[in-house]
């Protein structure tokens, strides 16, 4: 009986030994939107998930909280982007983990949160050694590609009357952190391609090109209707320069006589 007892001891101060070595290690997530601005509170936030890479364990979670970041540091007039481009203003999530040996660690950002439409996932891996902090100059950063496509109308599955000769078409187009677009400015959808594809009982019946219609991010169209049937409206913003893509959908009906 001592002899076991004696043993669960040296057991049980091998183990507090362990847990004594782990060390709190400060880590700093920032998800920046491709070709724009950092994905924050504005847009619902990031969903931010670390886990050991190996085993799959969860370390951490929550979402990336904050602003879209400092447009002077983030973009240039003519293209490209600053070394350091992290400042206060700049969303994120903000964790501290407890390591005792280095881990392959994996993060997954899924989002934005608050269009659902347009969310999607990115993941990414890098080796943290305990104490040894990912949090100085720019932290850890993901980039999600994309753009926030929300076709506005017409609204899913509504049931239009026989006598319907156009549908006007519109939708909402912002980049992923919910950045204005427009023609001209800062993100520029004069060279965009913007466009609407049709389709009529489920075969490709066209495509229609979305015209900026104002206020900013909105764009519209209108499909002339010469036969009932069920359609489906695929809304497209993608960028030639980079091949940024986001997409939106939608169903009508029109019904016959």
């Amino acid at each position: 009986m001592r002899l076991i007892i004696l043993l669960l001891s040296l057991t049980l101060g091998i183990m507090a030994g362990f847990s004594a070595q782990a060390e709190p290690t400060e880590i700093s997530i920032h998800v920046l939107s491709k070709d724009a601005k950092f994905i924050g509170s504005s847009m619902g936030g990031m969903r931010i998930t670390l886990r050991d890479a190996h085993s799959g364990e969860i370390l951490a979670t929550g979402l990336t909280t904050g602003g879209t970041g400092n447009t002077k540091l983030l973009m240039h007039k003519d293209g490209g982007r600053r070394a350091v481009i992290v400042d206060k203003t700049a969303g994120g999530f903000h964790t501290t983990i407890d390591l005792d040996e280095p881990r392959l660690i994996e993060v997954e950002a899924k989002g934005p949160m608050a269009q659902m439409q347009s969310a999607h996932r990115i993941v990414s891996s890098q080796w943290v050694v305990p104490g040894k902090h990912i949090t100085a100059g720019n932290g850890w950063i993901l980039e999600l590609p994309g753009f926030v496509v929300d076709i506005l109308s017409p609204p899913a599955a509504l049931k239009m009357s026989s006598d319907t000769k156009v549908v006007k078409i519109s939708a909402n187009v912002v980049m992923m952190c919910g950045c204005p677009t427009e023609p001209d400015g800062i993100w520029d959808s004069s060279k965009f391609e913007i466009k609407a594809i049709i389709t009529h009982n489920g075969k490709k019946d066209g495509t229609l090109d979305m015209v900026y219609s104002g206020p900013k991010s909105q764009y519209t169209t209108s499909l002339p209707i010469d036969k009932p049937g069920l359609y489906e409206v695929t809304v497209y913003a993608y960028d030639p320069s980079n091949g940024n893509t986001g997409l939106d959908k939608t169903t009508f009906q029109v019904l016959g006589k």
